[in-house]
């Protein structure tokens, strides 16, 4: 068997394809952990478009007086923009990341100046935490609780094997906790060469590599059994958000009011 797991966006989420047969579909770690509540997306989009309004005033408002409508889009989308440049620096240093893991010499050179520093930072994390990577990026299955993931590395590290996850972000989020125990206890590891199923091995916990332009740590994360039973709790409100609610209300068995000529009975 051969060929890389591949993956499918459904109703604006991602699915994992078994490649063993193709038919059975289960739902991204990532997109399972998103249902937890996040209201302080919407404090920082706020944020980040009235600093906007503040700092572009140049290019708005000349816009807002020949098209307002269009000044109104280009602020109401700052936020998504800001989001995107974020998430391409991100990707980026992951690459780089895996290909330095692998031993890969890459040239500075010819790293895009955003992640320069990041790629930096990394080698630095090799040098003196002398990480043993088993595996990179790979992909687990949970065959009893029905969902799929990528994790970027399972590596021993100070005598402990441990998934790691490599963030670049602001901030490292209590989230990832979520995140990293799904991959834990997952039931296997599908391999991106073959296409193989690998029992998933028995791991002391898990880790994040929080790499920014200014430095680097690595923060020790809990992701034992309590915390993946508040996993699994999401993983049933995904169900509920993705399939579930659309068939709990029926069709009215009566109505009534202004509009109605009388009382209409129906069988639910």
């Amino acid at each position: 068997m051969t060929g890389a797991i591949s993956t499918i966006k459904r109703g604006g989420a991602r699915f994992y394809v078994d490649p063993s047969d193709g038919r059975i579909k289960v739902p991204g770690v990532t997109g399972i952990v998103d249902q937890l509540p996040k209201g302080f997306l919407r404090y920082w989009a706020v944020k980040v478009t009235a600093e906007a309004a503040v700092k572009t005033e140049d290019v708005w408002l000349p816009l807002a007086r020949r098209d307002p409508p269009a000044a109104v889009d280009y602020l109401k989308a700052v936020h998504r923009r800001q989001a995107s440049d974020a998430a391409n620096v991100g990707s980026m240093a992951h690459d780089l990341f895996e290909r330095a893991a692998r031993g890969e010499a890459i040239n500075p050179r010819y790293v895009h100046a955003d992640v320069r520093h990041h790629l930096r930072w990394f080698m630095e994390f090799l040098d003196e935490v002398q990480p043993v990577f088993h595996h990179l990026e790979e992909t687990v299955w949970s065959d009893q609780n029905q969902y799929a993931g990528s994790f970027d590395a399972i590596a021993t590290v100070g005598g402990e094997r441990v998934v790691l996850d490599w963030k670049t972000s602001k901030d490292v989020y209590a989230s990832v906790a979520l995140q990293l125990s799904a991959y834990r206890y997952a039931d296997r590891i599908i391999l991106a060469a073959t296409g193989d199923s690998i029992p998933m091995p028995e791991l002391s916990g898990g880790a994040v590599l929080h790499v920014r332009p200014e430095g680097w740590k690595l923060v020790p994360v809990a992701c034992g059994p309590d915390v993946y039973r508040k996993f699994l709790a999401l993983r049933q409100v995904f169900d509920w958000e993705s399939e579930m609610q659309r068939g709990v209300i029926g069709r009215p068995i009566a109505r009534g009011g202004a509009t109605e000529t009388g009382t209409e009975r129906r069988a639910a």
